[in-house]
């Protein structure tokens, strides 16, 4: 049984096996975008793991007694699975097979994140459902895919699923490791402006440190606006940053103060807003329909660590 498999040997029709941020991944990596390198710890892995553990049965009887309408049953639920499958021992050979592929990738510190195999459809988008963990090391790295797992349980994603009537549809979880990208500056990105809903231009949000502080919204970021067409800068709003997350030696977060001379400072240069309003225009022209992107710049040269559809648009 394959348990994993690098991203250069996924596309996106692996999501499956992979997830659909795993595969978006291999995928991007097919077309030549710049993506981290990484491996998946396939939905295969995660089955076998509750085979062998018999927890599966135990799940099962715990999501039967949900009523998802009763908040507390949800909760209930959610602490008894997630602290199951924190206990449970992983089987050796699967292990075996991470540690084996931790170690070819040659990194100190890797983000591990979760990736459902019914993620991100446009009707069920999962994102923000499950959980990531940055600045993994190789000691914390088996304990952080268990998590990984478990986050198939929180009360979000069970009250999820009953909501949009998957709890029938097997729902499994991959976990994608990658190498970390030491981002001085990083954002995200949308293929498709989301307020004009303008096919031609793309918004790029860009701020100082680790990309997690604009996703979770804790700082205002740099605004760009690009016409595609014309590699044009429409519009720059630079915004004042005070403070920005960064990786401690020991691979800890931390919040650390913007040095005052760079508080006001525009994130991206208007040659580097071209570079990356590239990269969107190539990544939305292989997929074929708008994205929402993450994306890190370390030592000047970019890279795209996530990508999927805009579920938004109306249009």
């Amino acid at each position: 049984m394959e348990l994993i498999r690098d991203f250069t040997n996924l596309n996106k029709n692996d999501s499956a096996i992979a997830g659909g941020k795993g595969a978006s991944l291999g995928e991007m990596i097919q077309a030549g975008i710049p993506v981290p390198p990484g491996f998946v710890v396939l939905s295969s892995a995660f089955e076998k793991f509750l085979e062998q553990t018999d927890l599966n049965v135990e799940i099962d009887s715990i999501l039967h007694s949900v009523n998802h309408k009763e908040i507390h049953t949800i909760d209930d639920a959610s602490e008894k699975i997630k602290a199951l499958i924190l206990r449970a021992e992983i089987p050796q050979d699967i292990v075996t097979e991470i540690q084996k592929s931790f170690k070819k990738l040659n990194a100190k510190y890797v983000a591990v994140r979760s990736s459902a195999t019914a993620e991100d459809s446009a009707s069920a988008a999962w994102a923000g459902q499950l959980e990531s963990y940055l600045n993994t090391t190789e000691e914390k790295l088996l304990k952080n895919v268990k998590k990984c797992w478990a986050s198939l349980f929180t009360p979000r994603a069970i009250f999820y699923r009953f909501e949009k009537d998957l709890h029938k549809k097997k729902i499994s979880v991959a976990v994608v490791v990658q190498k970390m990208v030491e981002s001085e500056v990083s954002g995200i990105a949308f293929s498709v402006h989301p307020v004009t809903q303008d096919r031609n231009q793309l918004i790029i949000e860009a701020g100082f440190g680790l990309g997690e502080a604009i996703v979770s919204g804790q700082v205002t970021p740099d605004s760009y606006v690009v016409e595609k067409e014309e590699e044009m800068i429409l519009d720059i709003n630079v915004f004042n940053q005070e403070k920005m997350l960064i990786k401690k030696i020991d691979g800890e977060n931390e919040w650390v103060a913007v040095p005052k001379q760079k508080q006001n400072d525009q994130k991206l240069s208007g040659h580097e807003i071209i570079a990356l309003s590239k990269i969107i225009t190539d990544i939305e022209k292989h997929y074929g329909f708008p994205c929402d992107i993450e994306w890190a710049m370390e030592k000047s040269i970019f890279y795209i660590t996530q990508s999927r559809p805009i579920t938004t648009l109306t249009k």
